[in-house]
């Protein structure tokens, strides 16, 4: 594990295994310095047992950042389950993840992410309390896409403002690779704004369904990336902006919902050198986070929630004008500010102030 490259001097890793439910997962822990580390908790058919523990600990540094950039009292953790798992016995092993959950005494909050229901999570709720995204309290609550969906609308309209000089998305083509939770809902966001969508999917059911409701146009899964737009949305699976990909690209804009969508620094680096404005992922997708630690939290208050999603536009636009200011690609930018806000707060662990 230590010599894994996403080993990042993460606390804890854990690995879970249940016998009669079969569960297999692991449980990655990168920081607790400004609260307990959450979040979510994604299901995956990965191709070996090191993949789900990269992912993890690539992920939960992700979330580290997020809730330090987002300025929430939580730190960093992902749960990463290991699939396929047989309908008869998703109730079970959500179950025995749950007792696991519990187990860790709160280190780790959860809450659902890709391959992952509402109805899951309510299932974990059966056994722990350290557990959000589960049910609607006063508007808020329950499944965070449409709250994650507006971060990530709200930080492109950022950033398009700043790339394109354009203060409203009227007839701008926007291209959206995924139509998940996320990527579905931000459809909806953007064509109630007068956007022009190009989108893809692996389903080609939902596909449809998007081109009936919001008029879009659809694109092959190995092209979409690559479309003829003014800004790319990756709001499927992480990776995706490759070297090769960042060279042949055709959008000034990538903002989109996806974790880690840059491959590697080389990718920003190509981004960067030509001219295209990448909003760090985690800036803009932590909507759900806002919303899912609100509800873990107690603050029912919708008004508070909203506020502090809109707070994500002005966030993206600093970390982006820093960006251009300092001559250094955006993701590096945020990067190094997340890790500054941790920093600050373990120093404070280790010298706290007099009484």
């Amino acid at each position: 594990m230590f010599q894994n490259p996403f080993f990042d001097g993460h606390e804890q890793v854990v690995s879970l295994y249940d016998a009669g439910s079969g569960l297999r997962a692991i449980i990655a822990v990168h920081s607790t310095s400004l609260g307990p580390a959450a979040g979510g908790c994604r299901l995956w058919s990965y191709d070996q047992s090191g993949d789900a523990l990269s992912d993890a600990l690539r992920l939960s540094r992700g979330m580290s950042y997020k809730n330090a950039i987002a300025d929430l009292p939580m730190g960093g953790g992902k749960a990463v389950i290991l699939g396929p798992v047989p309908p008869e016995r998703r109730e079970a092993l959500f179950e025995a993840f749950g007792r696991a959950i519990d187990g860790l005494g709160g280190l780790y909050i959860t809450a659902e992410d890709v391959g992952v229901s509402e109805k899951d999570m309510a299932v974990v709720a059966r056994h722990t309390r350290f557990v959000s995204g589960v049910a609607v309290q006063k508007g808020i609550g329950g499944n965070p896409s449409p709250s994650t969906a507006r971060g990530v609308r709200i930080g492109l309209e950022a950033a398009a403002k700043l790339a394109l000089a354009r203060n409203e998305l009227e007839g701008m083509r926007i291209a959206v690779q995924g139509l998940g939770g996320v990527g579905f809902n931000l459809c909806g966001e953007l064509n109630a704004r007068g956007a022009r969508l190009v989108v893809a999917d692996i389903a080609n059911a939902r596909v449809e369904e998007a081109c009936d409701l919001f008029g879009a146009e659809p694109a092959s899964t190995d092209d979409i990336l690559l479309a003829d737009v003014d800004v790319v949305a990756p709001c499927a699976l992480g990776g995706v902006i490759t070297p090769d990909v960042a060279r042949k690209m055709r959008a000034t804009v990538v903002a989109g919902g996806a974790n880690n969508q840059i491959a590697s620094d080389k990718a920003g680096q190509i981004l960067f050198d030509r001219g295209i404005t990448y909003a760090p992922d985690y800036v803009i997708n932590a909507g759900g986070i806002i919303m899912v630690t609100a509800e873990y939290l107690g603050n029912t208050e919708s008004s508070e929630v909203d506020q502090a999603i809109e707070r994500i536009g002005d966030r993206c636009a600093r970390i982006l004008q820093r960006s251009r200011s300092e001559a250094r690609p955006s993701h590096i930018v945020a990067d190094e500010m997340a890790r500054a806000i941790i920093a600050r707060a373990q120093n404070k662990h280790r010298h706290p102030e007099p009484a």
